[in-house]
């Protein structure tokens, strides 16, 4: 098999006959890696003239990899085995895919849920802490540096030694991190969030773990001049053409882990086509498929087939609609964010900004701005788990779990639809908690996704309100073990944690998307009536 291997079958396939031609016609390639910025149209010329520079990091990234091999050198003074990353989106996905892929370990703080912080609080003689966040003002980040600054000067440690921040240049937390003696990276400003795989965001932490980056901009760079040339054989082209040329358009991309060695890799897939093309009522769903793959396909969804890069053969999916996906990492972080660009081209919409990212985050600044405590009381309780219906009058009138759920489901487009589980809870220990994506599938017949909170917030977050209002949502919170202070802030974590599902729900509602909130006032035992419900079904 080639580095890159993109197949198609049935529609997408199709689809490919249908608009590869026609891309390379108009030279869709070339122009994507010469970063022509008027390719998505003129209401997206601003952006895409400030987001194209992806394209050429294969090469522009090599000098960081001396930054960190130095970075590195320096933190040995300190003694580090541990890295821990904290960061949100597009800052975060890729190290972790990165990290997994090359069997070394990072622990990834992604979440504001206060047991979750104060459980990466740990180990501090042994850990550095890689700060990243693009514009420096991300308070889950700052959050979490705060935390760690205030945790390393209890246990007598000079913070100053064993944090590096990862930013863009003149940021608030650039500016700031500099004033105060810290480490600084920056990064290439004119590459958005979730395109950065290749930029210091995903190299330095990567790198200060272990992961071999050079190998992984090698693989990058050994496939660029394919993915920019104006050719039927482009990956590029085929992949966004099966993603988005589909007609009728199949707006369902489930990602199945078929063998490749890129752990993780759906994860951060999901992020970048949900945010990329989530927006003004259209979009590709990623649904990233838990377990083995699935025997059946909905009629608006196409199969992504991820194979290892030495697989001998493709086995038949049996779905009327399959792409298979075959490539070294560093390959594949490159393919799919030019196939993003191509299918936002083919989408016609800007594969570059997220407008609806920003309103869950102003939601929950009003919330905190308000007090938790103004929350709304729920409309019954069921032994551990307090029951909220927004976004409509489509609660009945009998109040248990089961039936909650029924009345919720009730609301599915049958044809179009998709559910959406939401879980602000620890990722890691909870992490079972995902098989209910595919007990719901097989219930409903219909897509499932599963995104764990605030995380999903910078990713899938954007698709749920921009894309198309077909969806219905499950939120599920808990009441934390024990709160934890932000330092320097008037607000703790729990708090916080409230404040954006609290907000994320509220904005959902403000779009007409049924959701059902499911508060566990005791965890371990909310949690096992909240797994039985979507597991096993309603009434």
């Amino acid at each position: 098999m080639s580095t890159l291997d993109v197949s198609a079958t049935g529609a997408a396939a199709d689809a490919v006959a249908a608009h590869v031609p026609v891309l390379v016609s108009d030279g869709v390639a070339g122009r994507l890696f010469a970063q022509d910025h008027t390719l998505w149209g003129e209401a997206a010329e601003d952006e895409a003239a400030e987001r194209l520079s992806w394209t050429g990091l294969p090469r522009s990234s090599r000098p960081l990899l001396g930054e960190v091999a130095a970075l590195k050198a320096a933190l040995e003074d300190v003694g580090y085995d541990r890295v821990v990353l904290c960061g949100m989106g597009g800052s975060s996905l890729a190290p972790e895919v990165i990290c997994a892929t090359a069997g070394v370990p990072i622990v990834v703080l992604d979440s504001s849920d206060p047991d979750v912080v104060r459980g990466a609080l740990t180990d501090l003689e042994r850990t550095v802490v890689v700060v990243s966040s693009k514009s420096g003002s991300t308070v889950e980040t700052d959050s979490q540096r705060r935390a760690f600054v205030h945790a390393f000067e209890e246990a007598g440690l000079d913070p100053t030694t064993r944090l590096v921040v990862v930013t863009d240049p003149g940021s608030p937390l650039d500016e700031q991190a500099r004033a105060d003696g810290y480490r600084v990276v920056n990064a290439d400003p004119a590459v958005g969030g979730r395109y950065s795989a290749l930029t210091a965001f995903g190299l330095v932490p990567s790198g200060l773990a272990g992961a071999d980056v050079e190998g992984l901009l090698d693989d990058a760079e050994a496939v660029a001049d394919l993915l920019a040339a104006d050719d039927e054989a482009n990956p590029a082209l085929r992949l966004g053409a099966a993603m988005a040329g589909t007609s009728p358009l199949r707006d369902k991309l489930v990602l199945v882990d078929a063998g490749t060695e890129n752990v993780g890799f759906p994860a951060w897939a999901e992020q970048l086509i949900a945010e990329s093309t989530g927006k003004e009522g259209t979009g590709i769903l990623p649904v990233v498929a838990v377990g083995s793959e699935p025997t059946s396909m909905y009629a608006d969804g196409t199969v992504a087939r991820l194979l290892a890069s030495d697989a001998d053969d493709e086995p038949a999916s049996g779905a009327p609609s399959v792409v298979t996906v075959a490539g070294p990492l560093g390959a594949q972080l490159l393919l799919w964010e030019a196939a993003t660009a191509v299918a936002g081209r083919l989408l016609g919409i800007n594969p570059f900004d997220q407008p609806d990212v920003e309103s869950a985050k102003a939601a929950a600044r009003d919330l905190l701005g308000q007090g938790m405590d103004d929350a709304d009381a729920p409309v019954f309780t069921d032994g551990a788990v307090e029951v909220r219906a927004l976004g409509g009058d489509w609660l009945g009138g009998t109040h248990t779990l089961a039936t909650a759920l029924d009345d919720l489901l009730a609301q599915l487009d049958g044809q179009h639809g998709y559910v959406a589980v939401m879980a602000y809870l620890d990722r890691e220990g909870d992490a079972d908690l995902e098989n209910v994506a595919r007990d719901l599938f097989d219930r409903t017949g219909r897509p499932v996704t599963f995104g764990w909170g605030p995380r999903f917030l910078h990713s899938t977050g954007q698709y749920h309100k921009g894309g198309p209002a077909t969806g219905v949502y499950v939120q599920v919170t808990a009441t934390p073990a024990e709160d934890l202070a932000v330092p320097g802030r008037d607000f703790t974590f729990g708090q916080f944690i409230a404040a954006q599902a609290g907000g994320d729900a509220a904005v959902l509602a403000e779009h007409g998307r049924p959701v059902l909130r499911l508060h566990l006032t005791d965890h371990d035992a909310g949690l096992a009536q909240v797994r039985d419900l979507l597991g096993q079904g309603g009434a």
